[in-house]
């Protein structure tokens, strides 16, 4: 019933969310010409809009009752160029746009405060200063990534997991990945995240891949190795298993699943002793939040470092050792990758990364554009995304940068020199991103 009155809701008030509607006249040399002579309101340059790709009826399929009409849009565009007749816009993909589809503005854009304190556009947002490479799209919907040497020492594979349970171990080869293992998951189990790291101090990694046992309702994590020409489960772990940190430098930590309801407990590193991995290391207090959407943030005043994790609605929030806590409010990072343990649907939410940038720590953080506005907190749909880069500066969180995606986002990894992240494109295939620090 709650889901009902969200959708109603949501019909309802879709023509009051549009802000004004016009069309595509002119595509070229990769940007689109917008008829705007009969909007109530100029258009300002920086303004939001996407284009309505197609719609359809939404019936109920019990009471065969027409709800209202479904809209399917394009990535979200920026507007650069405003005349008095047309804008000109431009979009992350011009693939499925056509002269004489209808487009909404959604937003118009706000200042956004630099670190120097100067105004900037939205538009200036989406110029990162990070370099970004995109391989090209594979035919598989990527929901946890990682990189670490799986077939040789050296071999710097990246390694995928997707919805079809898949483990997929990739060699770069110029702008496209070659896949060259795979390990197909039971079938009983759905997979929910992947990391990767040498706990056994070989020459090549183990895979920690954590996945959900639908039958009996509990979490654990399949530790692989890829050895002498063939998979080898080593051990499964009863407990939720995550990597934090980049490269060389990163750790693996597990934590309890489900210890109070459907909340996990406080999480312990990984280590590899007596011929088995066990949570013997340092102790992490999650906060009752997955290891997927936190990590440890190092201060200047403080001599430990704090916790940075996304709470339950979305947030960025930091927790200082000395008891402060302070919340980034400019994005909601939104969870495309959940389960449903008994009645309740459980998030995990897009891992925050922690890189070094110019002597300063940053926060690489994901936001998923919804692709059905209110409905998207139950149903997990998303269309497209950003990656931000935060700052803790005078005792706030603030962005510094963006990095505009095409599709939307289930995790990200960090190595030694990129953050590693698979945009799902709205055909359903993924495209591998490293973004460079």
């Amino acid at each position: 019933m709650k889901n009902k009155i969200l959708l109603f809701s949501f019909l309802f008030l879709f023509p009051l969310l549009v802000q004004a509607q016009i069309t595509v006249v002119r595509i070229q040399n990769g940007q689109i010409y917008l008829d705007t002579s009969s909007t109530k309101k100029p258009l300002q340059k920086g303004a939001t809009f996407k284009v309505i790709l197609s719609t359809e009826k939404l019936i109920n399929p019990k009471t065969k009752k027409d709800l209202g009409i479904l809209y399917n849009y394009s990535p979200e565009g920026i507007i650069t160029e405003v005349q008095p007749l047309y804008a000109i816009g431009k979009l992350p993909s011009i693939s499925g746009i056509e002269i004489g589809q209808e487009a909404v503005v959604e937003k118009m854009s706000d200042p956004i405060v630099s670190t120097t304190g100067k105004a900037v556009t939205k538009e200036a947002e989406t110029i990162s200063k990070h370099k970004k490479i995109v391989y090209e799209p594979v035919e598989q919907e990527i929901i946890s990534i990682s990189s670490a040497d799986v077939t040789a020492p050296g071999a710097d594979n990246i390694i995928t997991l997707d919805t079809k349970k898949e483990i997929g171990v990739w060699n770069r080869k110029g702008e496209e990945l070659e896949k060259v293992l795979s390990y197909q998951l039971p079938v009983r189990t759905t997979p929910i995240s992947l990391s990767a790291a040498p706990l056994r101090r070989n020459q090549t990694a183990e895979l920690f891949v954590v996945v959900y046992d639908n039958y009996l309702a509990r979490i654990s994590t399949l530790v692989l190795a890829y050895e002498n020409g063939q998979w080898n489960l080593l051990e499964t772990l009863p407990y939720f298993v995550k990597e934090l940190g980049c490269g060389k430098d990163k750790q693996i930590w597990g934590q309890r699943a489900f210890v109070i309801a459907d909340k996990p407990g406080n999480a312990h590193e990984i280590l590899f002793e007596k011929n088995k991995f066990t949570m013997t290391g340092a102790t992490l207090n999650t906060q009752h939040n997955w290891l997927t959407g936190l990590n440890l943030f190092p201060t200047k005043d403080e001599q430990d470092p704090s916790l940075i994790y996304i709470s339950r609605h979305g947030r960025i929030n930091l927790n200082l050792p000395n008891g402060k806590t302070t919340e980034n409010k400019d994005f909601s990072v939104g969870a495309p990758n959940r389960v449903k343990y008994k009645q309740e649907i459980v998030k995990f939410y897009p891992s925050l990364q922690v890189i070094q940038s110019q002597g300063r720590s940053q926060i690489a953080a994901v936001e998923n554009t919804a692709k059905l506005g209110l409905l998207s907190d139950s149903f997990g749909k998303y269309e497209s995304g950003k990656i931000h880069f935060l700052s803790f500066e005078k005792g706030r969180l603030s962005v510094e940068d963006t990095t505009v995606l095409d599709g939307f986002v289930y995790d990200t990894a960090c190595t030694d020199t990129a953050i590693l992240s698979a945009e799902v494109l709205p055909d359903g295939q993924s495209a591998v991103v490293e973004i460079l620090k």
